[in-house]
């Protein structure tokens, strides 16, 4: 199967504090050879130090500790490596039950997740609650590293034992593709390199599978779905009658001629020019930012969707949603707030919180109708203009939004469209 080495492949790794996370990052690192010289030696150095006979491959990754220590909170660390086949990106994300919005907030744009799981440990209720928060997020690929195996003495059975547990409970969960690998990320097994200690295993590193994962089938390329940012009117003498809406293709491919409706206003036209800087295209597709022009003068703004014209989004008022409280206050039922949703922000009103989900447990909380910071529910909301959408399960992009304290400007909660 045919790998873009420029493909950029997002992933977000969760597990509790001692599952491994930071060695298991700086690993990857380390054993790629992604880091610069530079660093590697100031690590060896403060490695020597504390007593290590080796390096401390967690310092890679605690490199923000001095902040944390100084009261400055920081909710994701991303990291980036680059290797000749492909470029990454790495959410960090915490792993305690009090910073469910950080994993959330950090594994929303996620092509894989990465479960750790302590071989010691086995599944445990951070291990449920980290997939439940991967299947709601749909994030397309889940990794299950079972870490710490030199710790077992490698052991089979004890790989297998945790395997078949979790597949019990993740049969119940959106996720389409999950993958188990047993690892040893303190000594390098089966992370970079393949594992002498576990010939057992028949599968691929870690770092051969995310190299390799196909995930252009991951895209909606069915649903076209333009998100218009702003309206381009250059001053310029070559351009004085050049009207372009510039913008980000969220899902879909365009092609000069293809006839389009704007929403929500109905309008319909074609297609006359895809531009992206000096160049025009023929065609454009998710996730590349252009501008387009149409063949009718038709008023279009900020917030309006261009879409096929036999495929449109719904277009709704009221809706249900799953959404993570981001925030200190609860939430308001009838308080107003404002919802950017694509490019489109305009005012909105919970009407209903229908229930909150135990996440460690999956239960329907249905006699509880107040959302503190961390949780998890179904509501109704009501807009006060029709919102341009699709189901989140359908289309990330056109399924998600925030809802904005219109007081203090904060981002309070996160949604998931379900219809």
């Amino acid at each position: 199967m045919q790998i873009d080495n420029n493909q950029l492949l997002r992933l977000a790794t969760a597990g509790s504090v001692d599952d491994g996370k930071s060695t298991l990052i700086g690993r990857l690192l380390y054993d790629s050879k992604s880091i610069f010289e530079d660093q590697v030696a100031a690590i060896e150095n403060t490695s020597k130090k504390r007593g290590y006979d080796g390096v401390d491959l967690a310092l890679f990754t605690d490199g923000l500790r001095d902040e944390r220590e100084q009261g400055i909170t920081i909710d994701v660390a991303y990291r980036y490596f680059t290797t000749p086949k492909r470029k990454f990106i790495i959410a960090d994300t915490p792993g305690h039950i009090q910073y469910t919005r950080n994993m959330v907030t950090g594994a929303s744009t996620a092509n894989v997740a990465i479960i750790l799981i302590d071989a010691r440990k086995g599944v445990i209720e951070q291990t449920k609650r980290h997939s439940y928060i991967a299947s709601l997020l749909q994030i397309p690929h889940v990794i299950v590293c079972v870490n710490k195996m030199d710790l077992v003495e490698y052991s089979e059975e004890v790989f297998n034992n945790i395997v078949t547990d979790y597949e019990g409970f993740s049969s119940k969960l959106l996720i389409k593709d999950i993958r188990f690998i047993p690892i040893s990320a303190l000594e390098g097994d089966n992370v970079v390199n393949e594992s002498q200690n576990m010939n057992w295993f028949k599968g691929s590193p870690l770092l051969d599978t995310l190299e390799t994962m196909h995930i252009s089938s991951d895209n909606n390329k069915i649903d076209a779905r333009f998100a218009v940012q702003t309206v381009l009117r250059p001053q310029k003498d070559e351009f004085i009658d050049y009207r372009g809406y510039a913008g980000r293709i969220l899902s879909g491919i365009y092609r000069t001629g293809d006839e389009v409706t704007i929403l929500p206003s109905g309008f319909t036209s074609k297609i006359k020019t895809i531009d992206f800087y000096k160049d025009s295209l023929k065609e454009a597709f998710a996730p590349m930012s252009v501008s387009i022009t149409l063949e009718d003068d038709i008023d279009v703004s900020r917030g309006d969707m261009i879409v096929k014209s036999n495929n449109k989004p719904q277009q709704s008022q009221e809706f249900d949603a799953m959404i993570c409280w981001l925030n200190g206050k609860s939430a308001q039922p009838r308080a107003k707030y404002s919802i950017l949703h694509t490019s489109n922000e305009q005012k909105a009103m919970i009407k209903e919180v229908v229930y909150k989900v135990n996440i460690n447990t999956y239960e329907r909380i249905e006699d509880d109708q107040d959302l503190n910071m961390n949780d998890i529910g179904r509501i109704k909301i009501k807009t006060t203009r029709p919102v341009m959408m699709d189901s989140y399960r359908e289309n990330r992009y056109t399924g998600s939004f925030i809802l904005i304290d219109e007081g203090t400007n904060e981002t309070v909660a996160a949604g998931m469209i379900i219809n």
